[in-house]
């Protein structure tokens, strides 16, 4: 049998280096680090707030910004607006630019109030245009609100999913493989075949039954609560049974027959002496767990069962991309499903990297 990590030789600085020490895994850090950082911002940077809507530019092409005039020299960022014509002969809503004004693009300038995250007041946002202009980076959908602003707001959603699942599951889940390993017998018995039941059943179609029973008339805050409460409730077993596996061997070293000898509680010695030595582990099931609970919520809002319109998240943003016309004409509605991929894989990289720091016995030669 391999001898198991230890977490109390192996810090989180170790960690932290071998992170920045591979290339991949450093890149997507680095990734991460610019997803989050710009969805926390999202109030800062986006251009339009979340209940923007503009009908008459539905399925708007992505702005152009120009920094050469027609004179051909360097200019202020500057744009045009879209006008939006009927084309007879194909029977299609089409955009052409409206060279007859241009807006310039301005930075830091006055908005709306809003409070960045959450309690810092500010009225600025990083770019806007000139009164009167439009500016959409990333195009517009079926209901003309502005791709790039929702992209950031249902980030908010889409990228934290996996780290609220993973307060309630992961904590859930190594008490009770603790207490399973550590007792045995009987305890341990009924027990694994509890987390075997709820194994068993298929958590995506539950998921799916779960979700479509719940109230239609629920705000987006109490679906998105409630989906994170039944992701963690499902995914705790698996995780639990691993921790058990290793708790049945640390359980047998010499600090804890130390620690039940001088007295100590049984919950005291799970808690304070063997659950510690199982967090190399933890930290590696947590960092590749993540882009499971991403993608489940990112399915079942592409399915209509998750978050809900007119609130955004990348899931239900991507469904709008599954009409094959969208998918051909309409390119920057995929962006959503890009963002996940990128997200679930720099993750996944992330979480490779750190399993072969902690336990080099899983690296392939």
């Amino acid at each position: 049998m391999a001898k198991l990590p230890d977490f109390n030789t192996f810090n989180k600085d170790s960690i932290l280096k071998s992170v920045l020490k591979d290339e991949f895994a450093r890149r997507a850090l680095y990734i991460l680090i610019i997803l989050y950082m710009a969805v926390f911002l999202a109030s800062f940077i986006s251009p339009y707030p979340k209940d923007y809507s503009n009908r008459e530019k539905a399925y708007c092409p992505p702005s152009k910004i120009y920094i050469i005039n027609e004179e051909g020299k360097l200019s202020f960022p500057y744009t045009y607006n879209y006008k939006r014509f009927f084309d007879k002969e194909t029977f299609s809503t089409k955009y052409i630019e409206d060279r007859t004004h241009k807006y310039k693009v301005k930075y830091f300038s006055k908005g709306e109030k809003y409070k960045l995250f959450g309690f810092i007041p500010l009225n600025r946002h990083f770019y806007d245009v000139e009164n009167g202009g439009e500016l959409y980076l990333l195009g517009t959908d079926i209901n003309g609100r502005d791709n790039f602003s929702r992209l950031l707001y249902g980030g908010q959603i889409s990228l934290t999913i996996g780290f609220l699942a993973l307060l309630v599951s992961f904590p859930l889940g190594m008490i009770y493989g603790g207490i399973s390993g550590y007792f045995g017998g009987k305890t341990d018995f009924i027990m694994m075949r509890i987390a075997e039941a709820i194994m068993s059943i298929p958590s995506f179609y539950l998921l799916i039954i779960l979700a479509s029973i719940l109230p239609a008339n629920m705000t987006s805050v109490q679906r998105f609560s409630l989906i994170v409460l039944i992701l963690a409730l499902i995914g705790w077993a698996g995780f639990s049974r691993v921790v058990r596996g290793m708790v049945l061997s640390i359980k047998k070293r010499e600090f804890v027959i130390a620690s039940e000898a001088i007295g100590a509680s049984n919950m005291r010695t799970i808690i304070h002496h063997i659950l510690p030595q199982t967090l190399s582990y933890v930290i590696v099931a947590m960092t590749l767990s993540v882009p499971s609970y991403i993608l489940s919520e990112s399915g079942l809002s592409f399915l209509g069962l998750g978050i809900q319109q007119p609130d955004a998240s990348w899931g239900n943003m991507l469904k709008e991309a599954q009409e094959f016309i969208n998918i051909i004409s309409r390119p920057w509605l995929l962006t959503p499903g890009f963002l996940i991929f990128v997200a679930v894989l720099a993750f996944n990289v992330i979480g490779d990297t750190i399993r072969d720091a902690v336990d080099p016995n899983s690296k392939e030669k």
